[in-house]
């Protein structure tokens, strides 16, 4: 599965477009990971715990995207963006999508 954020694929052709694709992951905050940006917080600096958990939604996003995307019988999707949004108090979604699309 070819993946690009360009809307083509540089050196192939796309010869159908199938429509939208897309795949989300809603996640939480884990207490020991707010105990440990909270102190964080205090000293400044990266808060890996949380840099963790995004890489992994993302990843999980990215992957049930490629499903959508393979059902449709695609080999490549184009446009490829993510998007983030609380859902409620200490819980956000990620979400990756694009245009699937067959290319040669």
């Amino acid at each position: 599965m070819e993946l690009s954020n360009l809307e083509t694929i540089p050196g192939k052709a796309i010869v159908r477009h199938l429509g939208l694709v897309q795949g989300s992951t809603v996640r939480s905050k884990h207490a020991g990971r707010d105990i440990m940006a909270g102190l964080k917080n205090f000293v400044g600096g990266e808060l890996r715990g949380y840099t963790e958990l995004l890489e992994e939604s993302r990843r999980e996003a990215i992957e049930r995207m490629l499903e959508q995307a393979r059902g449709l019988g695609a080999n490549g999707v184009v446009n490829v963006r993510f998007s983030t949004s609380n859902i409620t108090s200490g819980a956000a979604e990620v979400m990756a999508y694009g245009t699937a699309v067959v290319v040669e």
